[in-house]
């Protein structure tokens, strides 16, 4: 992961704006990792995550929610 430069957002309106999308009731919500770490930081963005129920995977360079606190199953 990068380093972050400095926020440009206010930090809880960036997490509501993220989890109040559409594809965030019950879809998926993809997000850059520094683009994360810019406007809220990795810890933040987990813990939300994590308070909301959601499964969070990482890839090369997105973060990706899954917005459904029920069973993953990664097939391949």
């Amino acid at each position: 992961m990068q380093m972050s430069e400095a926020r440009t957002s206010d930090p809880d309106a960036w997490i509501d704006q993220v989890f109040s999308a559409k594809a965030a009731q019950g879809g998926v919500v993809r997000r850059a990792i520094g683009w994360v770490a810019t406007e809220v930081g990795h810890d933040r963005f987990a813990d939300e995550v994590r308070r909301r129920g959601f499964h969070l995977l990482v890839t090369q360079s997105q973060y990706i929610v899954i917005c459904n606190p029920g069973p993953v199953r990664m097939l391949f």
